[in-house]
């Protein structure tokens, strides 16, 4: 199995392969793992994933500057490879951003990523918050976990606006916040799934082995 991790300047893409690796390794799966900003590798690749961090607008523009790579992610996820996005990576799956100004998504979710109230929290959303999930219906991604569980953010910008039909999680930091999304054969964490320990590697276990 050939895993493509986009690089489009955003950072966080070393610990985002070592994350899939590991996760790999633990499930026994054979998977070549390659950071790349080549379209025709993520075309070719039998999964993507999308690391982000920063600003929507910023993220957005590092991967239009990337020759072929944004209509490469579109037609193979429409082609049906599987597709994860982590932090910014999920929040381009939304229809816009708001952050700085109003920027153009993927549009394959419904919502838009805006400023999370402050209401008296620290922003940005920083460290360990336990997950909840709104669903009864099981979600591949979610095989293994339990509500309450524990993973790791660091933002201040979420998706609102969406369907409660693609809420695979959320979170509560002053109100429920959405955590984890998935339509599809794509789906995404707002929460780094590469630093989340456990249980992070265990999503990407599932999403290694998920058949959408």
């Amino acid at each position: 199995m050939k895993v493509a991790v986009v690089d489009y300047g955003s950072g966080n893409l070393a610990s985002a392969a070592r994350a899939l690796e590991r996760a790999a390794a633990e499930a026994g799966l054979a998977v070549k793992v390659r950071i790349t900003a080549e379209a025709r590798e993520v075309a070719a690749a039998d999964r993507i994933v999308l690391p982000g961090q920063g600003a929507f607008a910023d993220c957005a523009a590092g991967l239009a500057a990337v020759p072929g790579m944004g209509v490469a992610i579109e037609e193979a996820t429409r082609g049906g490879t599987p597709f994860l996005g982590i932090c910014v990576g999920m929040q381009l799956m939304a229809e816009r951003g708001l952050e700085h100004k109003i920027t153009p998504g993927f549009a394959w979710i419904r919502g838009e990523i805006a400023a999370m109230p402050a209401d008296g929290l620290r922003l940005p959303q920083m460290g360990w918050n336990a997950l909840s999930f709104p669903s009864e219906a099981a979600h591949p991604l979610l095989e293994g976990l339990a509500p309450g569980q524990h993973v790791y953010f660091v933002h201040s910008y979420a998706l609102a606006g969406a369907d409660a039909a693609d809420v695979l999680a959320t979170t509560d930091y002053g109100g429920a916040v959405v955590a984890m999304v998935a339509r599809g054969n794509r789906a995404g964490t707002q929460f780094h799934v590469e630093k989340s320990q456990r249980v992070g590697i265990r999503i990407l276990a599932n999403f290694l082995s998920w058949t959408p």
